[in-house]
């Protein structure tokens, strides 16, 4: 995955570093017995996917692949196998 920088976007990041911040608060909250805590810990987690996949349609994100670039990338694999 290195070579295809999966993930390492500011929508990726983002949306994971808040999904992390709801399994935290949700964490603390299952422990203190807190069930209105608890679930807004979860509404955190769902918010985080909202706000990357926002990030991501707002050009943050991965940028699709080319017909021509997939192309390239399965030749070059059939050449890699060949040697």
């Amino acid at each position: 995955m290195a070579g295809t920088s999966h993930g390492h976007t500011p929508a990726a990041w983002t949306g994971v570093i808040i999904a992390f911040i709801g399994f935290c608060v949700a964490g603390v909250f299952m422990v203190a017995a807190n069930p209105l805590g608890f679930w807004a810990g979860i509404a955190v987690i769902f918010g985080g996917g909202i706000v990357g996949y926002a990030m991501k349609l707002a050009g943050l994100g991965m940028p699709k692949e080319s017909s021509e670039l997939a192309e390239a990338r399965a030749r070059a694999g059939e050449a890699q196998v060949s040697h």
